[in-house]
């Protein structure tokens, strides 16, 4: 006859074990035109496009910042980075203040979901803290690879920064785009029974632009920077596959939720990366700097190979994360900006919500409401677009509806205060 304790724990386990895995899969400056399901032509990414095909594919999604870690603060937080002070990039690290990190009163998602059963793991750039006390080993993750820093070469011998394991440096004399995913294979493999979190943040396709000449030589048509960039990309889609690949061969692939997005738009003119049809470029609150490619493949709970163009952010990975494996706000993280994405993902055509999303970057400011974006940009006076009409942001309407365009500079001052 069991025991009460051993029942206890078989009871807790048996629920752990019926929770999803979790995977963010976060790639560095990939513009929203980069893939082949967002409508690039020139470079094949069939294993990023497969999980649109076994997903959706979010057509109006966004992050909250047209640069690198403020943007990561706020996914990892599911709040406005300004609510917390964390609005602009911070430097090198030899130039970063030594208070530079992301604060420690706001929990992110792998300190919440290790206090719930999960074991938590990380590969990639940090981006978030470069002292002790900062680093994803001190925020929850159970195990890291990668660096601290922003900017990263690709290749031994050229590294700015260090690449760690856990918080020791090693030495990795491998492509960092093909060691990253080793070391998220190595990672889905562990023989645990707990559900796991893996934060896979790739610094692929950031610059330097650095390819390997296998990689890069599938695109003979292709010169200079586009032909370099075309095999960063081909490389980052092929370390996909073999995350993709590994949950296959472990029997996860069903019980794996996965997120795939952009931390923001890409530098076209630095990288020949592509917006789509949008309007600007990262470092912009254009839509070209914020709308990126947002897939989420959650195979048996929702309807494969579907577009959803209700506007959605990246603020609603962590309460998404909580919904699917049962934890309530309450218990996990009260304050979430973002909303759970369950509903929508699920197949509720009526859910359109009509929440606004804001955007502050220094002097630049953005807020939409609806199909109505509000925009001052990088030296511009404000403009006001109707995005369902005008994705390019080319017409400003601002004479033609000057009520709309009061209502929404309401709207930012009421979030701004």
């Amino acid at each position: 006859m069991i025991g009460t304790a051993a029942l206890a724990a078989a009871l807790i386990q048996g629920e752990l074990g019926s929770r999803p895995n979790f995977i963010v899969i976060l790639a560095d400056d990939l513009g929203y035109g980069s893939l082949g399901c967002y409508g690039e032509t020139e470079i094949p990414t069939p294993n990023i496009d497969s999980l649109a095909k076994n997903g959706v594919r979010v057509t109006d999604a966004y992050v909250t910042c047209p640069v690198c870690s403020p943007t990561r603060a706020g996914l990892l937080t599911g709040r406005y980075q300004q609510r917390f002070g964390h609005e602009f990039n911070p430097g090198p690290q030899g130039q970063a203040s030594e208070k530079f990190g992301l604060t420690k009163s706001e929990a992110i998602i792998p300190e919440v979901l290790a206090k719930n059963g999960y074991r938590a793991g990380m590969v990639g750039k940090w981006h978030l803290g470069y002292e002790k006390g900062f680093t994803p080993m001190d925020r929850g993750f159970g195990s890291f690879f990668g660096f601290l820093g922003g900017a990263h070469p690709y290749f031994a011998g050229q590294r700015r920064s260090q690449v760690m394991r856990g918080r020791s440096p090693v030495m990795e004399t491998e492509y960092l785009t093909d060691a990253f995913a080793r070391e998220s294979v190595e990672f889905i493999k562990t023989d645990d029974k707990s559900p796991f979190f893996l934060y896979l943040a790739f610094n692929a396709v950031h610059s330097p632009l650095q390819s390997t000449e296998d990689y890069s030589a599938s695109f003979p048509d292709l010169k200079g920077k586009r032909k370099t960039f075309a095999g960063m990309l081909t490389g980052l889609d092929k370390a996909v596959g073999r995350v993709l690949e590994t949950l296959k061969e472990r029997k996860l692939a069903e019980n794996t939720v996965i997120f795939f997005l952009s931390d923001n738009g890409g530098p076209t003119p630095q990288t020949t990366s592509k917006n789509g049809p949008l309007r600007g470029f990262k470092g912009q609150v254009y839509e070209g700097g914020i709308r990126v490619p947002f897939i989420v493949q959650w195979k048996g709970e929702i309807m494969p190979n579907k577009a959803i163009p209700t506007p959605c952010s990246s603020l609603d990975i962590f309460p998404t994360i909580l919904d699917a494996a049962g934890i309530s706000k309450e218990q996990g993280k009260p304050g979430l900006e973002g909303e759970s994405l369950i509903p929508l993902i699920k197949g509720d055509a009526s859910l359109r919500p009509t929440r606004s999303f804001f955007w502050r970057f220094g002097s630049q400011r953005a807020v939409r409401s609806g199909d109505w974006k509000l925009v001052a940009g990088p030296g511009s006076k404000s403009e006001l677009f109707n995005l369902l009409d005008d994705i390019g942001e080319t017409k400003d309407e601002s004479r033609n509806y000057p009520r709309k365009k009061a209502e929404l500079e309401r709207l930012y001052a009421d979030w701004d205060k």
